[in-house]
């Protein structure tokens, strides 16, 4: 007598369901590695979308030139690059007179959070804010990296050559001194300085865990930061290359700042010299360790749910002696006594990884709910290898 695959399965999936409670201690270990590898994957995935999105924002041919490396708002500098000598304003115009893949050159200049001990805040009449980002660029970088207003307009170079005390401010910012609308032709103090209102920015896409700095940046003049922080040096540069010339731009203004700077030949850079790819490949590298973590925590949550799989079977196998011998009585073969058990085994851990599955789902959308802030998204590839791995346990700890 034999028996087919389907009717195989229907005898699997009503031995757990008869042991329902045996099975689910069985499996349990299955649900929690499942569960952990889903949700890290699908916060991970979230959080690379924004990333991407963020740094399309800045412009995906745009070059970025910094004293230091990593986030220029970090405050731990790598201990090697804390005595480089900072940017100047005036390497902008050389890159722009030298280098032939270059449009453009604007310059930034960012402002610590505190400065000569006193924060940065803004405040209104009844509203304060010290979660703000000041930050005073040339006029040409809004062609560079254009932002969309919901509001108002941004400064002229007529405005940024005489330094004149006006803001674009981020979506939040907005919100939060004037909740009410209307920030455009107001004034805001910005730690002590009065500054007018000429522009409200829209919500950015993208960032850092759920967060856009620039939602919460203030952005002013260069000129009027120059005038208003002169013992704050910390330039940046964003060079904008040809369509098409990224390389090649890169590697001419490392050329020329290399120059300028007087560094030997054979010496590394004292300067950082980034791309959106290349700093998305970084925070993929960071991601990917987070990933093989969690895997190596899943897999310790397979082990003992593939234990468990051994166990029950040979407790099943046990129990069922007399069936076993009553279907080879009447014609079985060896082979479908042990596709008849190893069928269960799949059964098991299949519901088990279809479970951790769901879990993992759940526990996604709740963080999604309770912290909107941060983005998750359930990859397909992360469901699929999820139940697959699952199956392939009960395979091979039922075997």
């Amino acid at each position: 007598m034999q028996i087919t695959p389907g009717e195989n399965l229907q005898l699997a999936l009503a031995a757990v369901w008869t042991h329902r409670f045996r099975s689910a201690l069985t499996i349990l270990g299955i649900v929690i590695g499942i569960t952990t590898v889903v949700t890290v994957s699908s916060l991970l995935t979230g959080l690379r979308k924004g990333v991407v999105t963020f740094f399309e924002e800045f412009g995906p041919d745009n070059l970025f030139v910094y004293r230091t490396s990593g986030d220029p708002n970090n405050p731990n500098v790598p201990p090697k690059e804390q005595k480089r000598r900072p940017l100047r304003p005036d390497y902008a115009d050389l890159i722009r007179r030298q280098a032939q893949t270059i449009e453009d050159v604007s310059v930034s200049i960012l402002i610590p959070p505190f400065v000569n001990r006193q924060a940065i805040s803004a405040r209104v009449p009844g509203f304060e804010s010290d979660n703000v980002g000041l930050v005073g660029v040339s006029a040409n970088s809004f062609s560079i990296q254009p932002r969309e207003l919901t509001a108002g307009r941004v400064f002229t170079p007529e405005e940024a050559q005489r330094g004149a005390r006006v803001a674009l401010i981020g979506s939040s910012i907005a919100e939060a001194l004037f909740p009410g609308g209307g920030a455009v032709g107001k004034p805001v103090m910005v730690s002590g300085a009065e500054l007018v209102v000429i522009g409200v920015a829209a919500k950015a896409k993208g960032g850092f865990f759920g967060e856009n700095g620039l939602d919460r940046q203030i952005t002013i003049p260069l000129r009027t930061a120059q005038l208003r922080y002169p013992q704050v040096d910390r330039y940046m540069l964003v060079a904008k290359a040809r369509t098409g010339q990224r390389e090649e731009a890169q590697d001419e203004i490392r050329d020329i700042l290399r120059k300028a700077r007087r560094v030997p030949p054979g010496a590394d850079d004292d300067f950082s010299l980034t791309t959106p790819d290349q700093i998305i490949k970084q925070f993929d590298r960071i991601t990917g360790l987070i990933v093989m973590v969690s895997i190596a925590i899943s897999g310790l949550g397979l082990l003992v749910g593939g234990i468990g799989v051994m166990n029950i079977m040979l407790v099943s196998v046990t129990e069922r002696t007399r069936e076993i011998g009553v279907r080879k009585a009447v014609g079985a073969r060896r082979f479908d006594i042990i596709l008849q058990f190893l069928m269960e085994a799949v059964a098991l851990t299949g519901a088990g990884g279809l479970t951790g599955i769901v879990f993992s789902i759940l526990v996604t959308m709740a963080i999604g709910f309770l912290v909107p802030s941060l983005p998750s998204e359930v990859p397909p590839w992360a469901v699929v290898t999820g139940f697959v791995v699952s199956v392939l346990v009960g395979v091979f700890f039922g075997v």
